[in-house]
C-alpha cells in the first residue's frame, strides 16, 4: 500500500514538472518567440499561456517597453572648428523581434552599441555644419529631429524604432569656455565704461543748468537791487530837491553834515585842510 501511495506520489510530481516545463507565460509588456533546435518554428507569441516541447523547444522573450540609452559625454567640432562638449539620450523600442534577432542577435547590448555609432556620426555632421551659437542655443531642436529621422531609417534594418533623440548636455569645451567668459567680461567692462561715460555727461549738464541758473538768478537779483537803488536814489533827490526848495539853509546844513560823518567815518583818517575853507563854514558861524 505505502509503496502504491509513493509511486502514485512520483507520478504527481513528474507530471508537474513536466507540466512546468511545457507551458510558459508571456506578459503583457513581452512577445516570445518559439525555436526548435536553433530555427525559428513560430511567430511572436503574444501575451498569454503557451506550450513548448521540453528538450526540443527553447523560448526567448523580449521586452517591448521602451528603452533609454544614455550617451558618454563628447566632444564635437562646428563649422569654425570650436569644440563643444554634448551628451544625449535615444528612447528606442523593439519594431521586428525576427529582424531583431537575425540582426544583433536579439542583444540589447549589441542594438544600442550600433543606435550610438549612428547617433555620434549624425550628431558629427549636423553640429558641424553650424556655428557654435546656433548649436547652443538657436538649433538644438533642428538637429534632435534631423538626428532622429536619420538613426530611425538605420535602426529598422536592425527592427529597432527609435521614439526620440534629445540632446541632454551642450557645453562649451574648457578652452572655448574660457575664451567666452572673457569676452563677456570686456562686453560687461564697455558696458560699464557707457553707462559712466554717459552718468558723468548728464552730471556735467546738469551742473552746467545749475551753474547757468545761478549767473541768471545772481543778474536777475543784481538788476533788480540796481533798479531798486536807482529808485531810492532818485527818491532821495527828489527829497532833498523839495528840501532845499522849503529851505535852502538847513539842506546845506544837511549836506555839510553828511559830509562830516563821511570823513569823521574811520579813526585813521587824515585831512589837511586850511581854517578858512569852505568845509568849517557852520563850524565857524557856530563859534561865532
Amino acid at each position: 500500500m505505502e509503496s502504491r501511495i509513493m509511486f502514485i506520489a512520483a507520478l504527481v510530481a513528474l507530471a508537474i514538472v513536466a507540466l512546468q516545463s511545457t507551458l510558459f507565460t508571456v506578459k503583457e509588456y513581452e512577445r516570445a518567440v518559439l525555436f526548435q533546435f536553433g530555427e525559428f518554428v513560430s511567430e511572436e507569441l503574444e501575451p498569454g499561456l503557451h506550450f513548448k516541447l521540453p528538450m526540443i523547444n527553447t523560448v526567448r522573450k523580449f521586452d517591448l517597453r521602451i528603452q533609454t540609452m544614455d550617451s558618454e559625454a563628447e566632444g564635437f567640432l562646428t563649422e569654425n572648428n570650436q569644440e563643444l562638449v554634448i551628451d544625449s539620450f535615444v528612447k528606442w523600442r523593439i519594431r521586428d523581434i525576427k529582424q531583431y534577432i537575425v540582426a544583433v542577435a536579439g542583444r540589447s547590448d549589441v542594438a544600442e552599441s550600433r543606435l550610438a555609432q549612428q547617433v555620434n556620426s549624425s550628431l558629427r555632421n549636423e553640429v558641424g555644419k553650424r556655428s557654435i551659437s546656433e548649436v547652443v542655443a538657436g538649433d538644438r531642436a533642428v538637429i534632435m529631429n534631423v538626428v532622429q529621422k536619420a538613426i530611425d531609417e538605420e535602426s529598422s534594418k536592425f527592427g529597432v524604432e527609435v521614439i526620440d533623440v534629445r540632446l541632454k548636455r551642450v557645453d562649451y569645451a574648457d578652452k572655448i569656455r574660457e575664451s567666452v567668459f572673457l569676452d563677456m567680461e570686456s562686453e560687461r567692462n564697455v558696458l560699464v565704461q557707457q553707462k559712466e561715460s554717459t552718468g558723468q555727461k548728464i552730471a556735467e549738464e546738469i551742473r552746467a543748468k545749475a551753474d547757468a541758473t545761478r549767473v541768471v538768478t545772481i543778474a536777475d537779483a543784481e538788476r533788480d537791487s540796481n533798479i531798486m537803488r536807482g529808485e531810492g536814489d532818485a527818491t532821495a533827490t527828489r527829497i532833498y530837491a523839495e528840501a532845499y526848495g522849503r529851505d535852502a539853509e538847513f539842506y546845506e546844513l544837511y549836506r555839510s553834515l553828511e559830509a562830516y560823518k563821511q570823513t569823521f567815518a574811520s579813526e585813521g583818517d587824515i585831512m589837511v585842510i586850511e581854517p578858512d575853507s569852505e568845509f568849517f563854514k557852520y563850524f565857524k558861524q557856530n563859534s561865532q
